[in-house]
């Protein structure tokens, strides 16, 4: 894919990028795949992905109690515990805002590792990173779900293409995660300013009608996905029938809100 050519153009010291469809099929590749990135918060879907696991392992429910008075692993999973972003403190009750918050997802890594005796990015590693042949993947010990996951783009190619045609879960279960929880909840998209409404399915950031959005002004209502400061991201297009990811090592900040819209606008016109 030609469009993919476009990241030589990013103010980035290293960049990769690959397009896949849900058949698995890898359309086009840019970059050093292999090459391991820091992913930050790109590392929330794959977290989400195995909390899901859990859930349908009988771990957990999404409906129990989980972090602040009120909260439940469903609403840690959907920005909406009201923990702050990256502290442990409260700053609304349970279900009434989007405050996109790392400790949330710290407190459901917590949460898991808990209720399977097992460390969370141990837990990860063979719920869905073995299964799925992502070895060069990580989540350290003791690292953030948040934010703390080591990547390259063939492991994401992988997981971009489990989420569009589901094994290691019940499609039922991955068409809630791409679903709206709570909606028409205001809140903040990092990077984005103020969303009205904000809306979040469960770890997966939804596109609908925001603006401004790191994806493009072609991207489908329906395009989910997650990006990251590390300057990172992956979304999936159902309606295009194709995901995209695309990992930097530069830190999210004005370059990548200039270039990341016309990049993706690019790749689904060649889609």
């Amino acid at each position: 894919m030609q469009s993919l050519a476009l990241i030589e153009n990013w103010p980035v010291p290293t960049a990769a990028a690959a397009v896949v469809r849900a058949d698995g099929t890898v359309v086009g590749t840019h970059g050093p795949t292999a090459h391991r990135f820091a992913l930050a918060s790109v590392t929330k879907p794959l977290a989400a992905y195995a909390v899901l696991v859990a859930y349908e392992e009988g771990a957990v429910e999404l409906d129990e109690p989980a972090g602040p008075e009120g909260s439940t692993v469903r609403h840690l999973l959907a920005h909406t515990s009201g923990l702050a972003f990256d502290e442990h403190r409260v700053t609304a009750p349970a279900g009434t805002r989007r405050l996109y918050s790392n400790a949330g997802f710290e407190v459901l890594g917590d949460h898991v590792a808990k209720a399977t005796d097992i460390p969370f990015g141990e837990y990860l590693r063979q719920a869905v990173l073995e299964p799925l042949g992502m070895g060069a993947t990580s989540l350290d010990g003791g690292a953030s779900p948040a934010k703390d996951g080591v990547s390259t783009v063939d492991d994401l190619v992988k997981f971009a293409a489990e989420v569009q045609a589901p094994r290691l879960l019940d499609p039922r279960t991955v068409a809630e995660a791409m679903s709206v929880v709570h909606p028409g909840l205001k809140g903040v998209l990092p990077g984005y300013g103020h969303q009205s409404p904000n809306d979040w399915g469960l770890g997966f950031e939804i596109r609908d009608s925001k603006s401004p959005h790191w994806t493009g002004s072609s991207s489908s209502p329906r395009t989910f996905g997650h990006f990251g400061q590390a300057g990172t991201f992956l979304w999936v297009d159902p309606d295009a029938g194709a995901a995209c990811v695309a990992l930097a090592d530069r830190a999210f900040g004005p370059w990548a809100v200039e270039a990341w819209p016309p990049f993706t606008d690019a790749v689904l016109a060649e889609l």
